[in-house]
């Protein structure tokens, strides 16, 4: 038997919503890599980008468990001496909440262009408004119908 690899011209993309307010960060975050990369599709393979698109709504309005609002820090540096920058994740949340999310899903993506390629797929918004109606996205928790994998609800189940 032979492994079944997918053309570029085989894979069929999807739209997906989500409404981020109330869930918790890293478990959204895992469920949004894990459509993005592909994995809940039979024909998943690693080195192609078979994913489909995700919209999340609501980014501002994420749940953390614990002390992470004032613990939870985000670096980056200038590149040079003495140019590191730091940010708790309150501060991220009130100045550009699609950060917050965005940089989740990319800790849990691949770390090159194949990656890069995954993540351009994805789209945050801070409230609940998107200008993808076009593409008549379906709720995430259709990309899961076995359930969630991380149990976390979606829409109107619960």
């Amino acid at each position: 038997m032979k492994t079944y690899v997918p053309k570029q011209g085989e894979i069929e993309r999807k739209w997906y919503v989500v409404d981020a307010s109330g869930k918790t960060l890293g478990r959204l975050a895992s469920d949004i890599a894990r459509v993005l990369r592909g994995k809940h599709k039979p024909m998943y393979t690693p080195n192609a980008d078979v994913g489909d698109f995700v919209i999340v709504t609501n980014a501002g309005k994420i749940a953390v468990t614990g002390a992470k609002m004032a613990d939870k820090m985000y670096y980056r540096h200038s590149g040079y001496p003495g140019g590191l920058k730091e940010v708790n994740l309150e501060s991220v949340l009130r100045r550009n909440p699609e950060r917050a999310i965005e940089e989740a899903v990319k800790g849990m993506l691949p770390h090159n262009k194949l990656g890069a390629a995954m993540l351009s797929k994805l789209k945050v918004y801070p409230g609940p408004a998107h200008p993808h109606e076009a593409q008549r996205p379906h709720n995430l928790s259709e990309a899961f119908p076995g359930g969630q994998p991380t149990g976390v609800q979606y829409g109107n189940e619960g």
